[in-house]
């Protein structure tokens, strides 16, 4: 079992942001879920933990070891996609990742293997001769995370994976990573909440560089269990709600608007609903207002 310790990580940048602030999580095999708006400090997070920069404060351990101190040892074991993935304009899909399988010092044999088997995986083996610039953006995402599993790491992250696929893609992307996550530590960064109900067993949620709740999606939902109200209201009345009450969420509706609203008690011409992930979300930044 692989474990992945972030304990009280800071990251100051030298324009004054400080992007992170006392971070810490407990991460386990499994699928983990960071989801936050941008902004949040996100990508901050998955870069300090990919060795990318250096933590302003606090510790990274994986497996015990501290990847400030032994950042060589954390890359052997990490597979890493980010949110901007650049590629050789004129290399194919076998030949890049052949290159990429140098750079991560596997031999000749082991590249063979692995190239053809990550292409099979991710479905792209009868697009392997074609230059990978010219894929669609799910067929890159594939392909970044087929490079991603070079070397079999222990460790993988994926930062904003499905921003901008169409339904089918990101179902195939997703589908592809949950079977990856059985076995492995997947840090999932998005700011799309579908993507973490759907795949993740433990979360978190980011919010100015602090971790505001973590726990189980269902746990965080089962929480907020005859607390969201129901009601569709005019529009132009939406500041007075706003006003008098917990509006954690809006959404227009043919010329009028419908609230989600937080309450220990049912409100006068609202219906209860079952609480979502989303509600969550919502509910965890409405805190931070009130």
């Amino acid at each position: 079992m692989n474990k992945l310790e972030i304990k009280n990580l800071s990251k100051a940048y030298p324009n004054g942001v400080k992007a992170l602030n006392e971070v810490s999580l407990t991460i386990s095999n499994g699928m983990f879920g960071l989801l936050g708006a941008n902004g949040a400090g996100k990508s901050s997070l998955m870069r300090t933990i990919a060795c990318l920069q250096e933590p302003t404060g606090g510790q990274v351990l994986f497996n015990g070891i501290d990847i400030t101190k032994e950042p060589q040892e954390l890359r052997r074991q990490l597979g890493y996609l980010p949110q901007e993935f650049g590629v050789y304009p004129k290399l194919s899909a076998e030949k890049l990742l052949d290159h990429m399988a140098v750079l991560k010092g596997l031999n000749k044999e082991s590249r063979k293997n692995q190239v053809e088997a990550l292409l099979q995986q991710t479905n792209l083996y009868q697009h392997r001769k074609k230059a990978v610039a010219t894929f669609s953006g799910g067929m890159k995402q594939r392909f970044g995370i087929a490079q991603a599993l070079l070397g079999n790491p222990q460790l993988i992250i994926v930062d904003e994976p499905t921003a901008g696929l169409d339904p089918e893609e990101r179902n195939r992307f997703l589908n592809l990573l949950s079977e990856i996550g059985e076995n492995v530590v997947v840090l999932l960064s998005t700011h799309i909440v579908e993507d973490v109900r759907d795949l993740c067993t433990q979360m978190a949620i980011l919010s100015d560089g602090q971790i505001i709740a973590q726990g189980k999606p269902g746990d965080l939902v089962k929480n907020l269990q005859n607390k969201i109200w129901l009601k569709t209201i005019e529009k132009e009345t939406l500041e007075v709600y706003k006003e008098r009450m917990r509006v954690i969420s809006t959404k227009l509706l043919g010329g009028k608007t419908q609230i989600h609203v937080l309450s220990d008690i049912q409100p006068q011409g609202f219906v209860a609903i079952p609480p979502n992930l989303e509600d969550v979300y919502f509910s965890t930044l409405s805190n931070l207002k009130n």
